[in-house]
């Protein structure tokens, strides 16, 4: 590892959470009795409590950590349409029609953001700045042209190719052999959003308690009977909310959900000329890797985020910081002598069908398995599960319409990620 990889104000906490506006929460009563108890405080839960609060339900929201201390601020700050599966193989799994469900919820999520996004007392910072998808190999860029030409059976995406040889209007990188551009996609400043979410959710009535364990969830009557760590809660409702930081709460939920490392760097700031000569747009960027790196400008354009998984294993932010920092000098060789200010990692909330889930269970709400794309699916399914807990909505999600397989042997701990991340190596190598 270099010696000079490392500011000297290094820090392994999220850069968002470095420069994040502090929010003054007011003191709760502990413990009590509530209509609804949410657990986790994240994009999910806070979605969740705005609606539920704002229809006069008294909401408690608890995290055993702070208000978005989990992926909510340690994710990189990237808006899609957030399904993985194509609309053929979830055709041929479901049906066409549960499909095309399934797609229209997908393009909601970014519609409901973009509804935030215009609260005056929201601040996203979201600007629909497009996403350049690149091919790491030139038979990729072929199959991503096949796939822009035919368009999407339900989204518009107004999605076009950029040839190899006008890359640079794209990115000044050698390492893409052109790419798509899908200039729907968007970015939001994390380090607002979060923030301002906690502010009006408090606003709408709702109390928020950081470093509130929950231990134990009972059902209890009509209701449910929670321990946490300061003291019992007994609620009418209970909306979990905890994605890739699930843990033994609930064990059916635990055995669906997959967390998953993935870790993030943000470099010092960079000299203006170069990061216009390398980044010519404000477009948040992907490739066709299966082990994708995910990639931006912080949102005053000074810094480098840049994410990927980079071991087979669970590892610690200096280790994945030195491995990430190689990974994007091999993009963009410039970028070898800048240094790494922040590294981090987060928890990322899979499943085994790759689709995010959400449900209910005679009081008891959720929503999860985001697989990588949770900014706007998070909040999404969030607002939903609020507005079913609230009486406000009756109909099921396309989400919901589908099961929520788990596998045998499986009870939360993923022994199988480190095989599975070296098959996607030699994957990505051959480009297959």
């Amino acid at each position: 590892m270099r010696s000079d990889l490392f500011t000297d104000d290094y820090k392994t906490t999220p850069y968002w959470q470095d420069i994040a506006p502090q929010v003054e929460l007011p003191e709760i009563r502990l413990p009590g009795e509530v209509d609804v108890l949410v657990v986790g405080a994240g994009y999910t839960g806070l979605n969740a409590a705005l609606q539920t609060a704002r229809e006069g339900l008294g909401t408690v929201v608890i995290d055993a950590e702070q208000p978005g201390w989990g992926c909510s601020m340690r994710n990189g700050g990237q808006l899609s349409t957030s399904l993985k599966p194509s609309f053929s193989a979830l055709s041929k799994k479901y049906g066409r029609d549960l499909a095309t469900a399934l797609c229209r919820e997908g393009q909601a999520s970014l519609d409901y953001m973009h509804e935030l996004s215009a609260d005056s007392e929201l601040d996203l910072g979201l600007k629909e700045v497009g996403r350049f998808h690149g091919a790491h190999k030139p038979h990729l860029y072929e199959a991503l042209a096949r796939d822009c030409e035919a368009g999407h059976p339900v989204w518009k995406t107004d999605a076009f190719m950029v040839p190899e040889k006008e890359l640079a209007s794209e990115l000044g990188t050698d390492a893409y052999h052109g790419g798509m551009v899908l200039p729907r996609h968007c970015s939001i400043d994390v380090s607002t959003y979060l923030p301002s979410l906690l502010r009006k959710v408090v606003a709408a009535g709702a109390g928020v308690k950081g470093g509130c364990r929950a231990l134990s969830l009972e059902r209890d009557g009509n209701g449910f009977r929670v321990t946490t760590s300061e003291g019992v809660y007994k609620a009418g409702k209970v909306i979990l909310a905890t994605n890739g930081y699930s843990g033994p709460l609930s064990p059916w939920h635990q055995r669906r959900v997959i967390p998953i490392g993935s870790y993030v760097i943000a470099t010092e700031e960079i000299p203006a000329d170069l990061v216009d000569r390398l980044f010519p747009t404000d477009r948040i960027l992907s490739d066709t890797r299966k082990l994708v790196y995910y990639y931006r400008l912080s949102p005053d354009r000074k810094r480098v985020i840049f994410g990927g998984r980079v071991s087979l294993s669970e590892t610690d932010p200096l280790q994945s910081a030195a491995k990430l920092h190689r990974d994007m000098a091999d993009l963009f060789p410039e970028l070898a002598p800048i240094r790494v200010s922040h590294a981090w990692m987060g928890f990322v909330g899979y499943t085994f069908d790759t689709l995010a889930h959400c449900g209910e269970d005679n009081g008891l709400y959720f929503a999860a398995g985001y697989c990588g794309s949770g900014v706007g699916m998070a909040s999404y399914l969030g607002m939903r599960m609020g507005r079913k807990a609230a009486g406000l909505e009756t109909s099921l999600s396309a989400f919901e319409r589908i099961p929520y397989p788990t596998r045998p042997l499986y009870s939360g701990n993923p022994w199988f990620l480190a095989p599975s991340v070296l098959v996607y190596r030699f994957r990505d190598r051959l480009g297959i």
